[in-house]
């Protein structure tokens, strides 16, 4: 109707009297006045309420649909790894953990083994004589090494036959049996040719015991004559150097665990290569500075270990 205010500019709250119902703006039949005016208010946040230009609510399809959205942030999260970036998390995480696992087994074995060495029964030179009657310090010495490398093969070859069918959580537990065995082993060795070389070390078991231990570690043989050997050998030095040389043991006997007894065959064959290596490598040390037979002072007994650790047979000597 002419004069009148425009449609779009009518602010239906504001009304009062009859004139609220002209030009078929009024409410729908049974509706009331009120209600139409409760439905019309403005809404106080300011989110979805009419504007300023009295245009009535806003068609916003992001505000109106962001209430009925269910919150996927969960979802999200769970659904992470498989995208790249989740995938590369998850791998790092794995590998993370893996490696902590692996040093806790290097350092438990380190502690096996060293609470394992004063065990380890060690016949002197006197008794190594009286069981060998006839040799010299080199044929007695090869004996050793045969009887040493036949033992530790057959602990290679046990392992390899335990691996026939290997399971992933008993793996690292055989890995970690096989070095303990032939670390007694091969100590056991270490100890009887610094008694045939006439090198024995000084000091009461324990000590020599912790001598003969960085002799393995080191591969090589101990210099009675420098006290800073034997110092360095109870120092915190020697447990990070053991600590190496298990992690290096552990890694070149994973082909032990090769299923259908070839694992046993390179066990086997792997473990005696090891133990003549270390034995050549110590020997050629001791021979630098042997001690022959008839200057040898009169040296005590050795003590005997109170449990002394079970070793193969094969150990006493062909």
């Amino acid at each position: 109707m002419a004069g009148d205010t425009p449609f779009r500019k009518r602010r239906p709250w504001r009304r009062h009297g009859p004139e609220a119902n002209q030009g078929g703006t009024g409410p729908a039949a049974g509706v009331s006045p009120s209600a139409e005016r409760s439905a019309a208010l403005p809404d106080p946040s300011g989110v979805s309420g009419t504007s300023d230009d009295g245009r009535g609510r806003s068609a916003s399809l992001e505000v109106a649909g962001a209430a009925d959205l269910p919150d996927r942030s969960g979802e999200q999260d769970q659904a992470a790894p498989t995208t790249g970036a989740g995938r590369l998390h998850a791998v790092k995480r794995g590998v993370r953990k893996g490696g902590e696992s692996a040093r806790a087994l290097v350092g438990q074995l380190a502690d096996r083994i060293i609470e394992t060495a004063p065990r380890v029964p060690v016949r002197d030179l006197a008794t190594l004589r009286e069981q060998f009657p006839g040799l010299g310090p080199e044929e007695l010495a090869d004996k050793l090494v045969l009887g040493a490398s036949r033992a530790s093969a057959t602990v290679g070859a046990g392992i390899g036959a335990a691996a026939m069918l290997p399971v992933p959580p008993a793996m690292l537990a055989e890995l970690a049996a096989e070095v303990t065995g032939v670390a007694a082993i091969e100590m056991k060795l270490v100890a009887e040719l610094h008694e045939v070389y006439g090198r024995r070390p000084p000091g009461n078991l324990a000590q020599r015991s912790t001598a003969y231990l960085t002799s393995w570690t080191e591969e090589r043989g101990i210099d009675v004559t420098r006290p800073t050997t034997l110092n360095a050998a109870l120092g915190g030095q020697m447990k990070r150097e053991l600590r190496q040389q298990i992690t290096k043991r552990m890694a070149r006997n994973l082909p032990n665990l090769i299923p259908f007894m070839i694992g046993a065959a390179v066990g086997a064959t792997m473990n005696r290569r090891d133990t003549r290596k270390l034995a050549d490598q110590v020997r050629a040390d001791l021979r630098k500075q042997q001690i022959p037979w008839d200057r040898l002072t009169e040296l005590p007994p050795l003590e005997r270990p109170a449990v002394p650790v079970v070793l193969p047979k094969e150990t006493e000597g062909a």
